[in-house]
């Protein structure tokens, strides 16, 4: 491939009519081949990444892709709802899918047990079962049917052409012995013989059409569920943006319009509790905003007239009017996504087992069938016979097993997960995890509570901390500021509060109160100072040891002083030193990474026992962080919950979600933990270890039975119906080593069973 220029163009191409890794592979080879040019391909999305010099053109790539035997689409216009058509086309086809499994499935069933069992076949069945099967083989094996002829006119071959020359070649066989070979009879019964050399009459070979069409169905249709939603991250992400807002005109008006007809320069309004429309600037009013979600700082940032916000945060408190800076694809939002996008692209491309070693053993197995046929016609044995033993090969080799491996292991191992609080959502997410040897753990939310509690009151000399306490529960109890809150919960939980009277906020400051007769002041020391208090050495010493420790103090007075100080930080979640030992304990590095200061995530770490520890780190940076990490060798798994978290997570080469966290880390992640525990993170990583196992197993097995079973059917030493129950037998044992799984056990420890989904809608999310 020819050297790229960094600077020449790039777009991304939307690629239809893939249906296995090995297409996205072609694709990419045949757009590589382009001078200049450097294309990822994704299958799991349906996008090519392709960056072009000078002088070749997007149709150039449109047509290349196109003589290759698929379709690409140049990017469309940004539009509010552009990635809607996507997710139509893709739901349409998940529908179509589960329409042709569903109806397969229901033929299906029948014509195995009229074959399988020969008590049931009656007079004239093998017509009973012709019916049933041809809407199978031809409607239902559709989609491989389609496949197999695109790939034969561009001298392809995939697992398609042979799921589509084994349902084919058996039901036309079938068709010869019900119309030509004698089966068609009143009487025709059907027995299973051993060998070509039996005695066997006429054989009919319904069933194996029918069973892999409905086999290989079953796991297009489950992989088709997860790449529809692989796009749904970036849909996440954008949603939480403001839908609409407050433009305020030059004549003081205000009047409410969609973001979409925002421009920079433009005032706007955000009350208390609205999110914050766009990138702007504070021109009027203050008020404390929480950038949680995007800077994962665990305290509102107090802002005034001439600060920065960002669009999608949220205002805790008074009324602001801001002007706007940055809109539409320049917002921190948009950027974000574009982030996670480049993430998403740019992750290694997976290719399952099956679909590596068909490349091979496709076109051996055609060759094989093929110089059966020729073999036998050569040596003068019978036509019949030649066709018996060259179908035994195809129907020998048909992938039911190969269909079946990585499915339903998957299917067995998320079930097991889901009963646990695991969520995995694909077979790319299980061979990360064996490789991992890195786990960088986000500090707000996954390994602290994410929520500010009240640590600690500290009164000055011949004071008492409960009454200081009281006194500084009562005033905040009627602010909404989460640091008020976190001292009025405690203070209520301690015992009743006094009523207060003539309460004021002093926004960014702290607020004031009558209670029991006294004004009582609560806030930082500019406020006590302003209202005459004054503050003892003692007590600015233990708000410096309280800042040092990463924790924050608000100060309480009354009576020309104050009286003491009161403590509140985000603490270490119940489980996270536990969960740290236990992925040190699976031979995986543990890293804190965090937008909070770095006091507070020293802290944290020497609570938790983390020694590595990368503090004050913005969204983008938290991404390279994890990046920087990969280039240095290490395989790095990453766990959060927050939007901040988003881009890091889908660059990280396993993303492992906390459930009580935003949807978009959610999406961006490869795990999910449901209940928000982040000791579920080792059993997750158990979990997804032992299903891969179990999948290797499976596609050892498959592929060894064929290898074994192959040049027997080619010697005729196998009926085509031994071969139906071999290949049978085959898909049996895949499953029954699939459902080993439900054997698989969390770690003791209290609280396993999964906690309602109460928890989730009720936790903040936090960063």
């Amino acid at each position: 491939m020819s050297t790229v220029d960094s600077n020449g163009p790039a777009v991304e191409l939307r690629i239809g009519g893939m249906t296995c890794a090995s297409c996205a592979a072609r694709v990419e080879r045949k757009l590589n081949k382009l001078p200049g040019v450097a294309a990822t391909v994704n299958f799991a999305t349906e996008t090519a990444r392709v960056h072009y010099p000078a002088g070749t053109t997007v149709q150039d790539l449109i047509g290349t892709v196109e003589a290759t035997g698929y379709t690409a689409q140049p990017p469309e216009p940004p539009a509010p709802a552009a990635d809607e058509p996507v997710a139509d086309e893709r739901d349409a086809a998940e529908h179509s899918l589960r329409t042709r499994l569903l109806g397969s499935a229901v033929l299906t069933l029948p014509v195995l047990l009229l074959a399988m069992v020969p008590p049931l076949q009656f007079n004239h069945w093998q017509w009973l079962a012709l019916t049933l099967t041809s809407p199978v083989v031809v409607w239902g094996a559709g989609p491989f049917h389609r496949a197999a002829l695109t790939n034969l006119r561009h001298g392809a071959a995939t697992m398609d052409t042979l799921v589509s020359l084994g349902a084919t070649v058996s039901y036309l066989w079938s068709l010869w012995a019900l119309f030509l070979g004698g089966a068609g009879g009143e009487n025709m019964r059907m027995s299973l013989h051993l060998f070509a050399g039996s005695d066997t009459g006429p054989q009919l070979y319904l069933e194996v059409g029918a069973a892999l069409t409905t086999f290989l169905l079953a796991g297009r249709y489950f992989e088709a569920r997860a790449k529809r939603r692989a796009g749904s991250a970036l849909r996440a992400l954008l949603s939480l943006g403001a839908k609409d807002v407050t433009v305020l005109a030059a004549d003081g008006r205000e009047r409410t319009v969609p973001i979409g007809q925002l421009s920079v320069g433009d005032r706007f309004v955000v009350r208390p509790g609205e999110k914050i429309a766009t990138d702007g600037v504070v021109e009027s009013g203050t008020s404390a905003v929480d950038a949680s979600m995007l800077t994962g700082e665990s305290v509102p940032v107090e802002v005034g007239p001439g600060d920065e916000v960002v669009g999608a945060t949220v205002n805790a408190g008074g009324r602001l009017v801001v002007t706007a800076r940055r809109v539409g694809a320049d917002t921190q939002l948009a950027q974000l996504g574009r982030l996670v996008a480049d993430a998403q692209n740019g992750k290694a491309q997976v290719q399952r087992l099956a679909d590596r070693i068909s490349a091979v053993f496709v076109p051996a197995v055609l060759v094989i069938a093929l110089g059966t046929l020729v073999a036998w016609l050569a040596t003068g044995r019978p036509a019949a016979a030649a066709v018996t033993a060259a179908v035994a090969v195809l129907i020998v080799a048909c992938p039911c097993a190969l269909g079946l491996a990585t499915p339903t292991a998957l299917l067995v191992g998320t079930g097991r997960g889901a009963q646990l609080g695991i969520l995995i959502k694909g077979p790319e997410v299980l061979e990360s995890t064996r490789r991992i040897d890195t786990v960088v753990l986000d500090k707000t939310g996954t390994v602290t509570t994410g929520r500010m509690t009240h640590t600690d009151t500290i009164a000055a000399a011949g004071e008492s901390p409960a009454e200081i306490l009281r006194y500084a529960g009562a005033v905040e109890h009627a602010s909404e500021h989460p640091i008020a809150r976190a001292v009025a919960s405690a203070a209520a939980a301690a015992g009743p509060l006094p009523e207060v009277a003539d309460f004021a906020a002093v926004a960014g400051f702290g607020a004031l109160a009558t209670v029991d007769g006294r004004r009582v002041v609560v806030g930082r020391p500019e406020l006590l100072t302003r209202e005459g208090l004054t503050v003892p050495a003692e007590l600015t010493a233990a708000i410096t040891t309280a800042g040092a420790h990463g924790a924050t103090a608000v100060l309480a007075g009354w009576d020309s002083a104050a009286r003491g100080v009161l403590v509140v930080s985000d603490t270490v979640a119940d489980g996270a030193a536990e969960a740290v030992a236990a992925l040190r304990g699976l031979g995986l590095r543990p890293v804190l990474l965090t937008g909070d200061h770095e006091a507070a995530a020293r802290t944290v770490a020497a609570a938790v026992g983390i020694d590595e520890v990368h503090a004050g780190v913005l969204p983008a940076g938290k991404a390279d962080v994890v990046a920087e990490l990969q280039r240095s060798g290490r395989v790095v798994a990453m766990v959060g919950d927050g939007i901040n978290d988003a881009a890091a997570l889908a660059t990280a080469d396993l993303g492992i979600a906390m459930g009580t966290g935003t949807d978009v880390a959610i999406e961006a992640s490869d795990l999910t933990l449901v209940a928000g525990d982040l000791r579920a993170a080792a059993d997750a990583i158990r979990l997804s270890r032992r299903t891969l196992r179990t999948i290797q197993g499976n596609l050892f097995w498959a592929f060894g039975y064929n290898v074994a079973a192959i040049p027997l059917a080619a010697l005729g030493l196998v009926t085509p119906v031994l071969a139906a129950a071999a290949m049978a037998f085959s898909s049996v044992f895949v499953v029954s080593n699939s459902l080993r799984l439900f054997r698989f056990r969390a770690a003791d420890r209290p609280g396993l069973a999964v906690r309602t989904a109460d928890r989730r809608a009720a936790a903040p999310a936090r960063g």
